[in-house]
């Protein structure tokens, strides 16, 4: 990227351009047409699944009023306790950052952290559900800008130490029949609004694993290349995997 395209963005974007190009990253930031300011949102523009968008989420800590950047993927909550334990050793706590702290601290806006390129240094942790994707994408100090890169990049990039920071849930202690039927029911209950939908909704449940069994993703029941076809593809073009969805659906609970 030379000097002029940097001037062309936004000036967010322009600090985590350049420190992507110092650290000789392959991968630009690139703007999107719409917002990406939830996980869902970057997931539909860019044709991949939830989980593959690295939310950053900041915390602010008591005793110091330092901001805790917490990267995790964008199906899962962040667990608040497990980054306490460490993050705070003097018995205080995590609050939640507001706005104007998360601007002030980050230089950038809810919506489009980076996280790297912060106006003042950060506390940063990775969250290892991000390690089951080979490509994620994270905000690239814009609420229209991302930057693509893997789990160990990002690892590199930022020098932050991996744990296990999601919330446990629910479904992690299901076996794999009845987490299957939770999400044909969730997935039949979206199916009911795509008939008369202008815009037709992704089938996307936030829970993004693939099968290793039928290749399909176990929340939504697309393959890989359904899922990143999406974002391009025609209305009509939407209502045909919803229709092989259902096909598969009633193939496995009929």
């Amino acid at each position: 990227m030379c000097g002029s395209e940097l001037t062309a963005l936004p000036d967010g974007v322009q600090r985590v351009a350049a420190v992507l190009q110092a650290q000789g990253h392959a991968h630009a930031p690139v703007m999107l047409q719409g917002a990406a300011r939830t996980a869902q949102q970057a997931a539909d523009a860019l044709g991949v699944a939830v989980g593959q968008i690295a939310k950053s989420i900041i915390f602010r800590r008591k005793s110091d009023d330092v901001a805790v950047l917490v990267v995790t993927s964008g199906d899962q909550r962040v667990d608040e306790k497990k980054v306490e334990a460490m993050v705070c050793t003097d018995g205080k706590r995590l609050a939640r950052a507001d706005a104007d702290f998360v601007k002030t601290r980050t230089g950038f806006s809810i919506g489009g952290v980076s996280p790297l390129a912060h106006a003042t240094p950060s506390v940063t942790l990775i969250d290892q559900s991000l390690f089951r994707f080979d490509e994620i994408w994270a905000a690239a100090g814009h609420p229209h800008a991302v930057f693509q890169l893997s789990p160990q990049q990002l690892q590199l990039l930022t020098g932050a130490p991996v744990a296990d920071l999601a919330v446990d849930t629910p479904v992690e202690a299901e076996d794999a029949q009845r987490a299957m039927q939770r999400a044909i029911t969730l997935v039949r209950l979206r199916a009911r609004s795509v008939g008369a939908a202008a815009e037709v909704p992704s089938p996307c449940i936030s829970i993004c694993r693939m099968s290793a069994t039928n290749g399909l993703c176990e929340g939504c029941f697309r393959t890989g290349d359904e899922i990143a076809a999406w974002s391009q593809a025609s209305e009509e073009g939407k209502r045909a995997i919803w229709r092989t969805i259902e096909q598969r659906m009633t193939a496995i609970q009929p």
